[in-house]
């Protein structure tokens, strides 16, 4: 069994943001680049810029998407032991205590999952909560059901840029 791990990472919100989007944990690459979905295959902020029209290159150009586009990001794994960096390898998950957080940023009104296991852990610890939430495809290179141009199409469907 491996060690425990502990999410890395502050979430990223800004007072005026209304749509917080949830991944399940950060992946290796995401830990040694000490930022969201930092592997160079994930295909996120490449759709994001795809959606916003925003320029998505540094970490800086990431923040001001999120900020201009009123998007957090967060991820719903608090500390968990993991193999690899597939959701499916994920173990002993502590969940963040998303109630406490949307409490404490009252301008979110909807969730957005990147990913069914985000989506299932919701679903299990916070059903209870009164917010929109919708499913966003996997932004993983591994997810390859569907195209990019497809995953960009539900994006802007679910995030309300169509």
């Amino acid at each position: 069994m491996s060690e425990i791990l502990a999410h890395p990472f502050k979430p990223i919100v800004f007072k005026d943001t209304q749509t917080l989007i949830l991944g399940s944990f950060p992946s290796i690459q995401s830990f040694e680049n000490n930022f969201y979905y930092a592997h160079p295959r994930n295909q996120f902020w490449k759709i994001l810029e795809s959606v916003t029209s925003y320029p998505a290159n540094t970490r800086d150009q990431r923040l001001w998407l999120l900020k201009e586009s009123k998007l957090g990001l967060w991820d719903m794994v608090k500390g968990c032991s993991r193999e690899n960096s597939l959701d499916s390898s994920l173990e002993n998950e502590e969940v963040n205590d998303l109630a406490a957080f949307l409490e404490a940023h009252p301008s979110i009104t909807r969730l957005a999952f990147t990913g069914r296991k985000a989506e299932a852990l919701f679903k299990t610890h916070f059903s209870h909560l009164d917010i929109e939430t919708v499913y966003l495809p996997s932004p993983s290179a591994a997810y390859a059901k569907m195209s990019f141009e497809q995953k960009v199409a539900e994006y802007k469907k679910q995030l309300g840029y169509s």
